[in-house]
């Protein structure tokens, strides 16, 4: 039997499936390459940086891999749309390294690091104005639904930075945070998959629920991994040290019977070695991290309940495998 081809945790087990699939990325990728050239030759190499820096298209895959729940995956206006919501999600990166004061993005030096703040706001900006470009040939209503996404990720980062306000549930923040700041543009992109296959308003609105779903899942288990996994290439506790929260410390924090020493650990980053791998070894055996599982669980169960509902196809096998990821993923 022949290994399946997987991209970003998507098993693509149909040949068909993975064929067009891997041409759909690779018409993407031309497209990119377009929109970030400019007259100005400083601006393309700038633009370039972070698309040429790695990275996954999960957000075009996962655009190209929900079309096939439609009679036309392959058609042009699909491919038009993962790379628009590539281009967002890349430039909504350069905003955050800013905002963020961080030195490295997958593995190379950011925009801000290298050429300064204005610059890389500048090459975000420049991106956002892309993708604008390439969705108004797409129609009106898929410019409304753009126009809405981007006022969701802009808001979702607004709440993270701002935090809670006073009195609020600090865990519905989190997850309200992870709903607009990374779930909005995964709905977005399940809803440009059907839309622009031709897949019924039903299971369109089921690939969106779908999208929704799995997009806070897959932070949700970021959270876990950076509490629970020594092997996923990340430092356990890079979080805690930065004093980021996660769900896992915030089920800890808002619970008055959790170890008081864990608390107390809990209450300021952490930047001592020792302190952070005594709050990491504490964490691992904490109710905190079975509830953050549990939450986890059920998104992904909400997830696989909405793939439920959709016509059996190999797209909607994919889909369901990336569940099974999300989940795996934290083991």
């Amino acid at each position: 039997m022949d290994t399946p081809t997987v991209f970003a945790g998507i098993e693509l087990a149909d040949p068909d499936l993975a064929a067009r699939v891997v041409d759909g990325l690779q018409r993407v990728e031309r497209l990119l390459d377009r929109e970030v050239i400019s007259e100005f030759p400083f601006v393309t190499e700038v633009a370039s940086h972070l698309m040429h820096a790695g990275g996954k298209r999960f957000r075009p895959l996962f655009t190209l891999v929900a079309a096939g729940v439609g009679p036309r995956p392959d058609a042009d206006e699909v491919v038009t749309a993962a790379a628009v919501v590539e281009l967002i999600h890349l430039a909504t990166l350069y905003h955050d390294d800013v905002m963020d004061e961080a030195d490295l993005r997958r593995g190379a030096k950011t925009a801000n690091a290298r050429w300064g703040n204005s610059v890389a706001i500048l090459t975000g900006d420049f991106l956002f104005a892309h993708a604008s470009k390439l969705v108004a040939g797409l129609g009106t209503e898929a410019v409304r639904i753009i126009a809405e996404t981007f006022a969701e990720l802009v808001t979702g980062q607004t709440q993270e930075t701002v935090g809670p306000r006073p009195g609020a549930d600090p865990i519905e923040h989190h997850l309200r945070v992870l709903d607009q700041k990374t779930a909005a543009l995964i709905d977005t992109c399940a809803w440009y998959g059907g839309m622009f296959s031709g897949a019924s308003e039903t299971d369109t609105k089921a690939l969106r629920r779908y999208g929704r779903a799995i997009g806070v899942a897959f932070q949700i288990s970021d959270d876990i991994i950076d509490i629970a996994s020594d092997d996923s290439g990340k430092t356990p506790g890079t979080d805690l040290r930065e004093g980021v929260p996660t769900l896992p410390v915030l089920y800890t924090l808002a619970d008055p019977s959790a170890d008081p020493r864990l608390r107390e650990l809990l209450s300021h980053p952490l930047r001592a070695d020792d302190e952070l791998a005594e709050a990491v070894a504490l964490l691992r055996r904490s109710p905190g991290l079975e509830r953050a599982r549990a939450t986890l669980a059920s998104y992904t169960g909400t997830a696989q309940a909405e793939l439920e509902t959709l016509p059996d196809s190999s797209a909607r096998r994919a889909l369901l495998s990336l569940s099974r990821y999300v989940t795996d993923r934290t083991r």
